[in-house]
């Protein structure tokens, strides 16, 4: 190589600068070995490494790019790069991808400086970053806000469950979501997502509502929350907790129905994730007569949870079928997966509970959504901070591609 030359340019963005200082190189027959530029509220920051052939001498190059960026009114800055340098920078595109995706309601400089920290701290790069959320104003700051910032990171780390470990630790000190993963092919070609429904699609627990119109409330909510926390077997605190609901009317079923509150995002997550052609799923821990409700609501493609038997317009306190426990929500994503021609690698599966962790781990991303501590702890990814539909920041979709 005769020469390797990085031009940096800055200053206030406008049209067409890109192409006429790049129309001068073409002129010279400079070759483009990286480019890469941003602009932040107007302000332009454009990158060339160039490598100037030895038929072309460097000093009119530069000479002409420098008159042209005064003309433009920007700053510039040439810096000589050597082979080995070069070589060096070449050889790092073969070391493991990563993203780290940084979601709150508010990004602030504490968080973007500790975050960077455990990057620095694992001897990873950041090779850039970028912004997924929209522009928000600052009088429209509300608790409603979103605010996601994405980073693209190399290196080869000895053990990624300590970095997950120290992110999972360092979202909760700062209340904010942090997501690690492999940066792959996989990733940016996911095609199926499965979800619990309770407390994740909804935010209810539905078994508990019934329990409360039934008289049994507080009975139930107490085997609820072991189940949850994974202190005793799901299946078996399913049936003694439906057995406590015998004797409901049809009709209060119906009411809850209406009455469900659909969880933050939900609904637009759902329809982005149609509209770009994912298949979606409930795999839920509790019923069919809920589940088929949400379905026909948010435009679902399969249910599978738990028949809650119905005679003469009352709830016998019995269920019908396979009970929809962690271990049946795993291989039903399996199952799901296999028909519809999408390997586990390309699956998401979110959920709450420790019984939703079997498909969690099975997923090739698995959100643990607002989640108890043990799923938050145990699950790869979480979701606390903001609604469902910041799902879509980790797969890589910005405000401005969706809008």
């Amino acid at each position: 190589m005769k020469e390797i030359i990085l031009i940096n340019i800055s200053g206030v963005d406008k049209p067409g600068l890109t192409s006429s200082i790049t129309e001068i190189l073409a002129g010279y027959g400079v070759n483009i070995l990286d480019i890469g530029q941003a602009v932040i509220h107007d302000t332009l920051s454009l990158g060339v490494l160039v490598h100037i052939p030895e038929e072309a001498e460097s000093s009119p190059v530069l000479r002409d790019v420098l008159f042209k960026a005064h003309e433009l009114g920007v700053n510039i800055r040439f810096t000589p790069v050597t082979e080995d340098s070069y070589g060096l920078w070449v050889d790092g595109q073969g070391k493991n991808r990563f993203i780290v995706t940084l979601l709150a309601r508010q990004v602030t400089a504490e968080h973007i400086a500790k975050v960077t920290g455990v990057v620095a701290k694992n001897d990873l790069n950041i090779d850039r970053i970028n912004r997924l959320s929209g522009r928000i104003p600052l009088r429209e700051l509300t608790e409603q806000s979103r605010a996601c910032v994405e980073f693209s990171v190399r290196g080869d780390p000895d053990d990624l469950s300590t970095i997950r470990e120290q992110f999972l630790s360092l979202a909760n000190e700062l209340g904010v979501d942090i997501s690690f993963q492999e940066d792959n092919v996989f990733r940016r070609n996911r095609r199926l997502v499965v979800f619990d429904m309770d407390s994740t699609l909804i935010e209810a627990e539905v078994i508990d509502e019934l329990a409360k119109a039934a008289g049994v409330g507080e009975q139930v909510s107490e085997i609820t929350e072991s189940a949850m926390r994974g202190d005793i077997d799901f299946t078996e605190s399913f049936k003694r907790r439906v057995a406590l609901l015998k004797g409901l009317d049809e009709s209060v079923l119906i009411g809850i129905a209406e009455n469900l509150k659909i969880t933050e995002g939900a609904e637009k997550l759902i329809s982005t994730l149609s509209a770009l052609g994912y298949t979606t799923a409930i795999l839920s821990g509790g019923f069919t007569y809920f589940g088929h409700y949400l379905q026909k609501k948010l435009g679902i493609d399969y249910v599978h949870a738990n028949e809650l038997e119905i005679k003469d317009g009352k709830v016998t306190g019995n269920v019908t079928g396979i009970v929809v426990d962690g271990e049946r929500k795993k291989e039903l994503l399996k199952q799901i997966a296999a028909d519809e021609g999408v390997r586990l690698e390309q699956t998401i599966a979110v959920g709450d509970g420790a019984n939703d962790l079997p498909m969690l781990g099975t997923a090739g991303l698995g959100i643990a959504f607002r989640a108890k501590p043990i799923v938050k702890e145990s699950a790869k990814h979480s979701l606390s901070t903001l609604g469902l539909d910041a799902i879509l920041y980790l797969i890589g979709y910005s405000d401005r591609d969706l809008d």
